[in-house]
């Protein structure tokens, strides 16, 4: 299951995932996103932080919660340190920055349904970064 506010990026992301997962739905906001994995009960829900009426974050929070879904990944554009802590804070065990999507969020989603932590490898490199200066 998709969800980001940008219909272009839904459709190529929902395209690119097709080839090796069964795509139940995408939809636009947090609260859509929340109802249809209620009624869907999907294997993994992918997310954008940014979106209306409910953010990703607390999207899938709320998701992993009620045990709508065992599995979720944050897809986006914010690299800032406090977010992807409270993204894992919130249960979401996949991190994948935008601009790596066609490289890395297949694998991503290979790794959190086998129930390991993906994040995107430009973020190890920013913190790496961060913690060498």
């Amino acid at each position: 299951m998709l969800a980001d506010d940008h219909p272009e990026l839904l459709h190529e992301i929902g395209r690119r995932l097709s080839f090796e997962f069964d795509l139940l739905c995408s939809v636009r906001e947090g609260f859509a996103l929340v109802k249809a994995a209620s009624e869907l009960k999907p294997d993994v829900v992918i997310a954008d932080i940014d979106m209306p009426n409910l953010n990703g974050i607390e999207a899938c929070r709320w998701i992993l919660q009620q045990a709508f879904s065992k599995h979720a990944i944050l897809l986006t554009m914010h690299d800032e340190a406090e977010l992807v802590r409270r993204a894992l804070d919130a249960g979401i065990r996949g991190y994948v920055l935008k601009l790596d999507a066609g490289e890395e969020l297949i694998s991503a989603v290979k790794m959190v349904l086998i129930g390991r932590t993906y994040l995107s490898r430009r973020l190890l490199k920013n913190e790496a970064g961060r913690r060498g200066q």
